[in-house]
Parts: structure tokens; sequence; C-alpha cells
């Protein structure tokens, strides 16, 4: 007579891939399903790329998350001999005082209308630098332009208008040469009426070919083998590209989009207050120099402080719209839709 263990068949025992034992804190699940692990056994398998990220966690927490708490100020008629804590509590009064000041009322108007320039002429150059760099054949030839498109990126905004002024500027290279040919000086860098056209050229030689990098980096994972099935087939150059190079890019595209679209009213601060004095405060004054001055330079810190955090309330809410519409268009966006 056999045994009561022999008799009972042994229960199946679940394997890792290549036949390896199951650890522990692994729970047994049924045939086909992937098995879940505990937090334990997560955090055990993750805990270098965690350490890795305290770092830039601890910088975020201390520049960026923290200081949001200092947004208080913005609903007090805030005193800083007086701090925080004694600062007499005003509501939305500051709110209210804002929109109603028509100088904000023209900073943000004029910020939406510089940001309009921006997203119209300096959104696309970087995907067009991008596809002319990826037509280049000489490797050498690639290396060469990249490197001289990235190059402007890493110098400060000083530099670029010290750099446009000596090109631009009344006494500068190009109005210098007018003059020899017996033509009047053209004003490039003190036209209030040309500021926003001097503003787009400088930052498209600043950081479109930074920008190239993204678009870049989103055509090398597009599949070569779609490229050579397509010119297999007789497709052109403009039939791959606008078949499967745009298409590829389509993701990429949607999402810088819509961080744009939400840091529309950013439109940069030392740009704009490096060339205030040249143009006049009617050209060149946007939300972010308009908050400088009222808070910092006039001591206005509640008003500053509303202004700022109405420009950080109307951000969000834009890409939450542009979130939603790139769903509406097929798209993961920034935040993935929910699935069922």
């Amino acid at each position: 007579m056999k045994s009561t263990t022999e008799e009972r068949p042994a229960p199946p025992v679940v394997r890792r891939p290549g036949g390896q034992a199951p650890e522990a804190g692994i729970r047994k699940v049924k045939p086909g399903k992937v098995p879940a692990q505990s937090f334990r056994s997560r955090l055990r398998r993750d805990k270098q790329m965690l350490l890795m990220m305290v770092p830039g966690a601890a910088f975020l927490l201390l520049f960026f998350y923290i200081p949001i708490l200092g947004n208080v100020i913005a609903f007090q008629d805030y005193q800083p001999y007086m701090g925080i804590g004694d600062s007499l509590w005003v509501g939305w009064q500051n709110f209210v005082d804002l929109f109603g000041n028509p100088d904000f009322v023209h900073a943000f108007w004029n910020t939406l209308y510089l940001a309009a320039w921006q997203l119209v002429f300096l959104f696309p150059v970087p995907l067009v630098l991008a596809l002319v760099v990826d037509s280049l054949v000489s490797t050498r030839v690639r290396r060469v332009f990249q490197s001289i498109a990235y190059l402007p990126h890493f110098l400060s905004w000083v530099l670029v208008i010290a750099f446009f002024q000596q090109m631009l500027g009344g006494a500068g290279f190009v109005n210098n040469t007018l003059r020899q040919l017996g033509m009047e000086a053209v004003p490039f860098m003190t036209n209030p009426e040309t500021f926003p056209l001097l503003v787009v050229v400088q930052m498209i030689w600043k950081d479109a070919g930074w920008a190239m990098i993204i678009f870049l980096a989103a055509m090398a994972s597009i599949d070569n083998s779609l490229y050579e099935a397509a010119a297999a087939d007789g497709a052109g150059r403009w039939r791959r590209l606008w078949h499967i190079t745009l298409p590829g890019l389509r993701p990429v595209i949607v999402l810088l989009l819509i961080l744009r679209i939400g840091d529309i009213l950013s439109v940069g601060f030392e740009q704009f207050i490096l060339q205030r004095d040249a143009v006049g405060a009617g050209a060149a004054e946007v939300l972010d120099t308009f908050t400088y001055y009222t808070g910092v330079v006039g001591g206005g810190w509640s008003s500053g402080a509303a202004a700022g955090l109405a420009k950080g309330v109307v951000s969000a809410l834009l890409i939450y719209a542009a979130n939603k519409l790139a769903h509406r268009f097929g798209e993961d966006g920034i935040f993935a839709k929910k699935v069922g």
C-alpha cells in the first residue's frame, strides 16, 4: 500500500523565466498571469534607483515645492518686517486690485501677443532643423552642423543680447555697413514695432538647435525597415517624410506642443528685462517683468505674488486643456487617458 504523500501529486511550483525558483515574497498566481511582487520585494529590487533619485527629489522639494507655500502672501497685506504670521489677511482683495490694474492687463495681453509669435515662428524651427540634419548624408557635416546649432544654447542671455547689439545695434556691423553704402541706419534693437520679431529671432538663434535634439532622438527610434520597404515600393523622399517620419514624430510633437502651451505665459524674463529700457515698457512689459517691478522693485510683495500665482493657475489650466485636446486627437499627451 502506497503512502498518502505518494498518492497526492505535488502542488505546481511557480518558476521564474529561466527555470529559477521563485523568490520569497512573490505570490503564487494562476498560470498565464504575471506574478505580483510585494511592496517590500519591489523596494528591495529598486533600492539603487531610489537612492539615485534622492538628490533630485530633495532639490525639487527644497527649491520648488516648499517655496509654493510662500504664495500665501498673495492673500495678505504682507509686510516683510511683520512676517507671514503677523501680516493682515485680506483674502481675494489683491486679485481684485490686480485685475483692475491697467498695467497688469497690458502685461497680460502683451505676454499672450509675444507668446503667439513664439508659438507660430519658433516652435516649428527645431523640427525643420532636425529634418535637415537627418537628411545630410555625410556624418562629418552632420556633426559640424549639430555642434554649431547647439553652441548658442550655452550662452547666457547677456551674451546673446550683447552679440545682437554688436551686429544690429546703432553702431553695429549691419548699420555701419549700411552707412558706408550711403543708406540710413535701421533701429533694429530699439524699434517697439519690430520688437516681437527681434525676440523670436534671438530665441531661434539661442535655443532652436538645442530643441532639435529631442526630434533627432525621436527620429532615431523610427524603424528603418519602414523606410526600406517604402523605398522598395518606389516612395520618394517626400512621401517617406510625409507617411513615415512625421507620423512617427507626432507623439513627440504633441507632447512638446502641450508643454509649450502650458508654458505660454513664461515668454522669458532675462531677455525682456535686458531690452526693456531700449524699446520701452509698452513693448517689453510681460507678466514676469511686471511681477518683478511690482513686487521686488516697488515693494508690493502681495501684488507681485498674486500676479505670479494667477499666472501659475492659468498655465496649469492651459496644460489641462491642451492634454484633453490631445486625447481627442488620439494621443496620450502628458497624462495618459484611462482605459475602461
